[in-house]
């Protein structure tokens, strides 16, 4: 599906995101308008005491996202997308951590389905998170990791924006998602693994090459 978007922000390429920092998502305003805005990856409810707790809800599980506070009405009424072209997962231990990218054949872009709060603080300050949705891992991605984020099929993108779907169990059961099937793994230089960089080189070919991988 393509849609057009009422606003977005002027974006830079990035090579090596991580949690905290302030990330591209797409979602629907109550009048169906569509827009691209920076939020702030690790979603803070808005009864939190302050926005640390963000840090540690940077993801949600999709099997059990109804079931917390954190996530439930956020799941219900504030969903968005967030919009990218491969992700990062280890093999090893550290130090000698090997980092695989991964993405859809060609580079295609695609969407991961994410909630969203705004949070208020004493002192006025408004922080606009998001968290990302996960589901157990397959294709490849299970080979390295035990979980994998939850990416959307195109034609499911209009009714996970919606904020009036009515329920929202019914729309994790039927989200369509197959494009997460079709990931492959390419292993990276270990720049990446130093959140400190962020650059082309963090997709570069590994220093040495990797041993073969395969299930966990």
């Amino acid at each position: 599906e393509h849609f057009a978007l009422a606003s977005a922000p002027e974006l830079t390429a990035r090579f090596n995101a991580a949690p905290t920092q302030e990330l591209p998502v797409v979602r629907a305003r109550s009048s169906g308008e569509r827009v691209l805005e920076l939020r702030r990856w690790g979603l803070v409810p808005p009864w939190a005491k302050d926005v640390s707790v963000g840090a540690r809800l940077i993801n949600a599980r999709s099997e059990s996202v109804l079931e917390r506070p954190a996530f439930r009405e956020a799941m219900r009424r504030r969903r968005c997308l967030a919009p990218a072209d491969g992700f990062f997962e280890w093999q090893g231990k550290a130090p000698a951590r090997q980092p695989f990218h991964l993405a859809l054949p060609g580079g295609a872009l695609f969407a991961i389905a994410g909630l969203y709060e705004r949070w208020r603080g004493p002192g006025g300050e408004v922080v606009d998170s998001f968290s990302l949705l996960t589901r157990p891992a397959r294709g490849v991605v299970a080979t390295l990791h035990d979980r994998m984020p939850l990416i959307v099929d195109p034609a499911g993108y209009s009714r996970w924006l919606d904020p009036a779907a009515p329920d929202p169990a019914d729309l994790l059961a039927t989200l369509p998602e197959t494009l997460g099937a079709e990931l492959v793994a390419r292993p990276v230089n270990r720049r990446v693994n130093d959140v400190r960089h962020d650059d082309p080189g963090c997709l570069a070919e590994p220093e040495q090459p990797p041993l073969p991988f395969g299930p966990r």
